[in-house]
């Protein structure tokens, strides 16, 4: 009997096994539908800059950089920008009004990245420099 037990186990592991095996893995988005005229690479402008994403982009960016940096900055609002959709994610180009220490407003132009996955966002702030 328990050499019987040991024989269906073993039947079902294998087949739970070569099930997992043969379904498609979830966690890896499926590159054939996303529209390829959605990926060109070209920048774009984003047409709604008051979209509460948008800003918020804006405010990571600058608390970002003024942790790092030890800079005291507090984000006012993003003025204007433009996004390039790549395969990995979505680049950005952002011109951001911020409050410098002595409460004159400076626009900076700032560049990153998001990758916004279903589980978890990833953003990277690639430039920071206050504008000419």
């Amino acid at each position: 009997m328990t050499r019987m037990s040991t024989l269906l186990f073993l039947l079902v592991a294998g087949a739970a096994v070569l099930h997992a095996a043969a379904a498609p893995d979830a966690t890896v988005p499926d590159a054939a539908a996303a529209p390829s005229a959605a990926i060109d690479g070209k920048w774009k402008p984003i047409i709604n800059i008051t979209d509460p994403h948008v800003q918020d982009l804006g405010r990571w960016a600058v608390v970002k950089y003024a942790w790092v940096y030890n800079e005291r900055l507090r984000f006012s609002k993003v003025v204007s920008g433009e996004m390039q959709i790549v395969s990995v994610g979505i680049n950005y180009r952002l011109d951001v009004d911020a409050l410098r220490m002595n409460d004159a407003h400076a626009v900076y132009k700032v560049e990153m990245f998001e990758q916004d996955w279903p589980t978890v966002t990833t953003r990277k702030l690639v430039s920071f420099a206050l504008a000419k």
